[in-house]
């Protein structure tokens, strides 16, 4: 079986979009969603959906023991889908090569430390970009640093309001994603 674990901070669209994907795979198991936020809309989805979620706490996340939890699932890949923690070295150490994210721009471009979500989207507008999208790489321990798997670009005509940049980049990861992580396993 390859187990897929989840990370995510937020509403938990890719989250569920993957879920979704691989729910005829008999071959593949999401395994868990991991979130650091309390409030995160992913908590509902992975209700409705019925698969196993774990909050934790920034203490717990500094533990040793937070790493043999998510060992405990045995992962063949751990995605990071809108998770917005920076990844620690201990952790990208213990699985390396086996952590994957997206990331909602074309690095090197508009990545590194706080540079998430909307702030990526307004960066994107502001610049007058006339292209972006979106950037499937492996984790490091350096934010938006490790090699890419895939690109996947969309045009831009200059009248885009940051939301709808969003919107379009969101249209590629829930197109993209699922498949780049199907590949890889």
């Amino acid at each position: 079986m390859n187990n897929i674990v989840l990370f995510a901070s937020g509403s938990g669209s890719n989250v569920e979009n993957i879920i979704r994907h691989f729910s005829e795979n008999s071959t593949v198991s999401i395994a868990a969603v991991f979130t650091n936020k309390q409030d995160a809309g992913v908590i509902e989805r992975c209700k409705r959906l019925e698969v196993p979620l774990f909050y934790f706490s920034e203490a717990a996340y500094k533990a040793p023991s937070f790493i043999s939890l998510v060992q405990s699932f045995s992962p063949r890949l751990i995605v990071l889908a809108g998770f917005l923690k920076k990844i620690q070295p201990e952790f990208v150490k213990a699985f390396e090569g086996k952590i994957v994210n997206v990331h909602p721009a074309l690095l090197p471009k508009y990545g590194g430390k706080g540079m998430y979500g909307m702030h990526v989207h307004k960066a994107v507008v502001e610049a007058k970009e006339h292209e972006t999208g979106i950037t499937i790489h492996w984790v490091d321990e350096h934010y938006d640093h490790g090699a890419h798997i895939a690109q996947f670009k969309i045009a831009l005509d200059g009248s885009e309001t940051a939301e709808q940049v969003a919107q379009k980049v969101h249209r590629l990861e829930y197109e993209h994603f699922p498949s780049i992580i199907a590949s890889l396993l």
